[in-house]
């Protein structure tokens, strides 16, 4: 059972924004930095905190740019990994650390991933979950992304600013309920009728991404009527232009990364993953994860959890922290 009552809030300034941290364990204990992914939160990171800071590490999960009670700025061009990893080294600042480990899950990891290339004097370990490392390409990202007459791959769906935002933000909890299911391990057994990856990445050109989705039946397990109340009342607050901003950089890293194109993480890192992740099934991804410990030399470990969606470290807390007490002692 997790306990957030063990977890403290506060807020830090940081690479010219207010962001929003949750905390956990003794302050003067090992720094980890916890970074979700879209559309998430802080709260993504619940059972994380509470057996870190049980460990004696000190861990941070914090709203990133755009999200919860973080600073949301209105240009689109703030949000880029390079923004996003200065607000990680400002964070180490603002919490007088040297340095710290870095998790990231989902869009998070790249920024970890990121954090750890840019700044491995800062950042002396990450972790991954359900991304890769992913080195940059020699063509830009959206031009490779799957696009048919009928259909177009989310990320390309989220491109057009205020599109993708009508459709989340009609009924954010649905909105949030269907990702959360859609994506998760239980809609993806192949007992029940496996939907395919091709599918769920896929968004049709007319009616959208949540119109599209079935309704799902009974939530998993692994999440309660509470959980998906908080991360609608966030949503519902602030809606979802925050997050779907950061997918409106991609083209713009890739820009702004060409100096570090062939460079290599260079720190002690951990993969893991669920086997029925659909992140997995991406285009690319089966060249990529057997080259993955070239591209990341020091790569310690990867893990991947049978019968396990996309939402790594909520569908599957005991193995994702025993992993990272593992990696982090």
């Amino acid at each position: 059972m997790t306990m957030t009552s063990d977890v403290t809030h506060r807020f830090v300034e940081t690479n010219g924004i207010r962001m929003h941290v949750a905390e956990a364990g003794p302050t003067q204990g090992p720094l980890v930095v916890l970074c979700h992914g879209f559309p998430e939160s802080w709260y993504s990171w619940r059972h994380q905190l509470v057996a870190l800071g049980r460990a004696g590490f000190h861990a941070v999960a914090p709203d990133q740019r755009g999200y919860g009670q973080t600073t949301a700025p209105e240009a689109i061009d703030q949000y880029t990994l390079l923004h996003l990893v200065g607000d990680l080294v400002g964070l180490l600042d603002a919490l007088g650390a040297p340095t710290a480990a870095v998790v990231g899950h989902d869009w998070g990891a790249p920024v970890a991933w990121h954090a750890a290339l840019l700044r491995p004097d800062r950042f002396r370990k990450v972790a991954g979950l359900s991304v890769p490392f992913r080195p940059r390409t020699p063509t830009r990202p959206t031009s490779a992304m799957p696009q048919t007459a009928e259909a177009v791959f989310y990320q390309l769906y989220f491109q057009e600013p205020g599109v993708a935002e009508a459709d989340l933000e009609a009924d954010p909890r649905a909105s949030i309920r269907k990702i959360l299911y859609w994506a998760s391990g239980e809609a993806r057994d192949p007992r029940g009728g496996e939907v395919q990856a091709s599918d769920l990445g896929m968004v049709p050109r007319s009616g959208g991404l949540i119109a599209s989705r079935p309704e799902p039946g009974a939530l998993p397990a692994w999440l309660t009527e509470a959980d998906l109340g908080f991360y609608a009342g966030e949503f519902a607050r602030t809606g979802f232009r925050g997050g779907l901003n950061w997918y409106r950089n991609i083209d713009r890293n890739w820009t702004l990364l060409a100096p570090w194109a062939g460079a290599t993480v260079s720190v002690p890192a951990l993969y893991v993953a669920g086997d029925r992740d659909l992140v997995l099934a991406f285009r690319g991804m089966d060249q990529l994860l057997p080259a993955l410990p070239k591209l990341v030399p020091q790569l310690t470990k990867t893990v991947i959890l049978p019968g396990c969606g996309h939402w790594t470290q909520q569908e599957r807390p005991d193995e994702v922290n025993a992993a990272l007490l593992e990696f982090l002692a």
